[in-house]
């Protein structure tokens, strides 16, 4: 039996249908999936609402069987990082698919074809928009809770990714850090000297509307500073800060977030966390209404969950190496504790970044996911025999 492969119109209809295949077909079943806030990826693929559409562009494509979805893919270019790298690299991303060959070529050729038409010679995935969009196909750890800012997918992926001659591009590794039960007591010393001999100190804020005010902007401008050197990164915009400062800010606990200033008082580390809600969206399928929003609400104020989700640690690249990290998590540990956590998802770090692993080094770990993204050449198809090609 033939699949159709439909072009997919960036309309709400149908970006709903886009979004729910993998939550209400695929993985309906599946205990480690853990579901996008179906509002949040309807916004993000949705070129009126996603302010980084500013510089990208993207088509979306669903395979279908005797009328039936059993498959979804999206193209993506991001020309920021382009110019940045000097690449012609179009991204594919939220895809999902059965373990079917056709299902997988037909989805692949379509944003193949799609990126060459728009001269790009190279395809990597899978990434979103930005490195803020969840990115890199799961190659271990299937049978992990996933968390809300990472992919899960199922083993056959990969083999799918390398059956048509994709290669690895990089990996990301993720680490179940144990939290302790206090400060480790060499890191308390650690922070102790850093703190002194740099002249730095935490911060905190007892007001969302004050830490909106004061340091929203410099929270999202110091990850810009320490991430961009990193793998395929997208500068935040300020119509994207905008965005992250109004939408996501407001509802993270205060005491989750750790804030280190020089002595006048500027930004120079953020560490920022939040309860899991992994468990909150599975139970809600990843819908707002009519329970869902009760359900995300309890997640994060309350302190009946044994998990919490390590967002982002970032530090001024002067900073980094020197043991700022220290003061984050000598902020953090007796939170952590307070709440009843037992350990934390560390979420993607690149597996040759040394420094952010670093500062592990006084935790009990344990290496439980890797996630990988592919990449393969983009060759135009040939032109049919006795036919000229023209420029």
């Amino acid at each position: 039996m033939s699949i159709e492969i439909r072009h997919i119109e960036p309309t709400r209809s149908a970006l709903r249908t886009f979004v729910h295949f993998p939550i209400d077909t695929l993985y309906r079943d599946n205990e480690y999936y853990v579901p996008a806030l179906c509002r949040d990826e309807l916004n993000t693929l949705d070129p009126k609402r996603n302010p980084a559409f500013e510089f990208c562009e993207s088509a979306y494509f669903m395979a279908y069987r005797n009328g039936r979805a059993v498959g979804r893919i999206a193209g993506i270019i991001n020309r920021v990082v382009n110019e940045r790298t000097g690449k012609h690299q179009a991204r594919f991303g939220y895809v999902d698919f059965i373990d079917d060959d056709e299902v997988v070529d037909g989805l692949i050729d379509a944003v193949k074809q799609w990126a060459i038409e728009r001269n790009m010679d190279t395809l990597t995935g899978p990434l979103g928009f930005t490195d803020m969009d969840p990115e890199g196909c799961l190659i271990e750890g299937f049978d992990q809770l996933g968390t809300q800012a990472t992919i899960y997918n199922f083993e056959y992926y990969s083999k799918q990714f390398e059956r048509i001659g994709m290669v690895k591009e990089t990996d990301w590794i993720e680490l179940k850090v144990y939290v302790p039960s206090e400060v480790p007591p060499k890191m308390a010393r650690v922070a102790n000297i850093v703190a002194q001999r740099l002249g730095v100190h935490n911060l905190h804020y007892d007001s969302h509307r004050k830490l909106k005010a004061e340091q929203g902007e410099a929270v999202f401008n110091l990850i810009n500073e320490a991430y961009d050197s990193l793998f395929g990164y997208s500068p935040l915009t300020p119509a994207q800060i905008d965005q992250y400062i109004d939408e996501y800010l407001p509802i993270l606990p205060l005491d989750h977030i750790s804030l280190i200033a020089d002595g006048n008082d500027q930004l120079v580390g953020v560490g920022i966390s939040l309860p899991s809600i992994s468990q909150a969206l599975i139970k809600c399928r990843g819908r707002l209404f009519p329970t869902g929003w009760y359900r995300l609400l309890r997640a994060i104020k309350g302190r009946k969950n044994q998990i919490v989700d390590l967002m982002l640690v970032a530090i001024k690249p002067e900073y980094q190496g020197k043991g700022v990290n220290a003061l984050l998590f000598t902020d953090l540990i007796p939170v952590y504790n307070r709440c009843g956590y037992k350990w934390a998802e560390s979420n993607v770090e690149l597996e040759e970044n040394t420094r952010v692993q670093q500062q592990w080094q006084y935790f009990d770990v344990e290496q439980h996911k890797r996630r990988r993204a592919y990449t393969m050449p983009l060759v135009p198809a040939p032109a049919p025999a006795n036919q000229e090609t023209t420029k």
